[in-house]
């Protein structure tokens, strides 16, 4: 079986490559295989779902699942100290990490990158595809400043960025670089994930390749470590993501004595540091 996954000559391409299109709609394989990931997380939390909601029987998956709901959403309260912030922020959270997880773990089955349509790989690994990790990158931003506007007004969240350069210098060069940061965390947060994948990928691509017939023996090893990592690039998302939006909550500059202290505690900050380190 580990065999018929090392292709018998290598075919690596940074950008996905197009298998059909629909009129101006350009379906490629990573398209194809995010496809399947989609319906496959659909349909594992559909069936969590009508468990917990007909109080049968447990199955090992259900819980799983919700063992991980429940301690990622410990965590989210952990990180933005905020309950009814970490209730709002969850969902997207957690959608984004079983997302990545099982369209990360999908590109580690055998035949990805060897069962070719026209000389062309019909699946390819959805995160390895910059567009997926840049469009899931745009919506942790959007959400964010989302969030960030709820907290503190259309107009103190853009002060967050612009200040008086007269009145504070110091704080408006801090604006500056914080209003920067939102795209330079966008950019990071996209190629992450996007370079973790696409190497993972290709390493599996010429270790199959390399080892041959030997591939039975060599490759469910760095099976085994790609599984891994894909669990490590999908928890590193939520965290960030989490993380992020603490950032964009919390007050910045003076603020008087009668206004809640939404800045980051203690624990959100070795969070946030232990995260980075991580990444």
């Amino acid at each position: 079986m580990f065999h018929f996954a090392a292709a018998d000559k290598p075919h690596i391409e940074l950008k996905a490559e197009e298998i059909f299109s629909l009129g101006p709609v350009s379906i490629t394989n990573s398209v194809i295989f995010g496809i399947i990931g989609f319906a496959i997380t659909l349909a594992i939390l559909f069936y969590v779902a009508r468990q917990l909601r007909e109080g049968s029987k447990k199955s090992f998956l259900t819980k799983l699942v919700q063992w991980s709901f429940e301690g990622f959403y410990g965590q989210a309260q952990e990180i933005l100290g905020d309950k009814v912030l970490a209730r709002k922020i969850f969902p997207l959270a957690i959608t984004m990490f079983f997302t990545v997880l099982i369209c990360y773990w999908l590109s580690v089955l055998p035949g990805v990158g060897s069962i070719t349509y026209n000389n062309i790989p019909l699946f390819r690994s959805l995160p390895a595809d910059l567009n997926f990790t840049f469009a899931l990158a745009i919506i942790t931003l959007v959400a964010t400043q989302m969030y960030a506007i709820q907290q503190h007004g259309a107009f103190g969240s853009v002060k967050r960025y612009f200040k008086n350069p007269f009145k504070n210098p110091i704080g408006a060069f801090e604006g500056i670089l914080e209003f920067i940061g939102e795209f330079s965390r966008t950019i990071a947060l996209s190629f992450r994930l996007f370079g973790n994948a696409f190497a993972g990928e290709v390493l599996l691509i010429l270790i199959g390749f390399l080892t041959s017939y030997a591939a039975s023996v060599i490759l469910p090893f760095f099976m085994l470590f790609e599984l891994f990592i894909g669990f490590i690039q999908a928890y590193v998302f939520f965290v960030l993501t989490l993380i992020f939006t603490s950032l964009a909550v919390a007050s910045h500059g003076d603020h008087d004595e009668h206004s809640p202290d939404h800045s980051l505690s203690d624990d959100a900050n070795k969070e946030h540091e232990a995260a980075m380190q991580s990444a």
